[in-house]
């Protein structure tokens, strides 16, 4: 199997795992993959239910927004998603999700504290909130960059969260914990307030899990 294809399988396979989680609602939200190999990525074509995309619905496309194949129309947030692309080599892929708790967190303007171990080992801090701009613009993209620099999550401003990995994986695992952070904050704060931890710890943790975390391949 050719990588253009495992890559738009994945892809259609984590829709159904974001529906699934409940970490979006319909056809909103979307999933991209760089395509191994190439300067490709393949992204979900826009207003289609997750449970019904089949791998030639993905849209491959290159990293100047040309298609590649596919005879869909793609996402609203290609502009969004190749800015994060080309502004982050470490960047494999990206779930873009309208979880409730993130998306309340977003909605209100207020960022997720580093509070959490299993956030900032993942996400790499506290996950900040880009500054609004309109969704399908360049601006987003550009906004978007700029809140994530050094953090693999972002609260995108009245819209949702968008989390980045280094595979399809581990980007859906950070929109899953980022969830559970945004949750837990907002009960934190019904206790008394949230008690972030310190720079220090977090960068430990951090680098624990970018260099220790789980087990050894062989």
């Amino acid at each position: 199997m050719d990588q253009i294809t495992q890559t738009r399988i994945n892809v259609v396979e984590k829709g159904i795992e974001m529906l699934a989680a409940n970490l979006t609602v319909g056809t909103w939200g979307n999933i991209s993959c760089r395509v191994p190999g190439k300067n490709y990525i393949a992204i979900t074509p826009t207003g289609m239910s997750y449970d019904m995309l089949v791998p030639e619905d993905i849209v491959v496309l290159d990293l100047s927004g040309n298609t590649i194949s596919g005879a869909r129309k793609p996402s609203i947030e290609v502009p969004l998603h190749l800015a994060i692309y080309n502004a982050r080599e470490d960047v494999q892929a990206i779930v873009h999700t309208h979880s409730a708790y993130a998306t309340a967190m977003a909605s209100a303007r207020k960022e997720i504290p580093g509070a959490v171990e299993d956030l900032v080992q993942i996400v790499g801090g506290n996950v900040r909130v880009n500054e609004y701009a309109l969704p399908g613009t360049e601006q987003l993209g550009i906004n978007t960059v700029k809140a994530m620099e050094g953090r693999n999550a972002v609260l995108l401003a009245n819209h949702g969260m968008l989390g980045a990995g280094r595979d399809l994986d581990e980007a859906f695992r950070v929109c899953q914990v980022v969830e559970k952070g945004a949750q837990i904050a907002l009960l934190a704060q019904l206790m008394g307030g949230v008690v972030e931890l310190s720079q220090d710890d977090i960068d430990g943790m951090r680098n624990f899990y970018l260099q220790g975390y789980g087990q050894n391949k062989e």
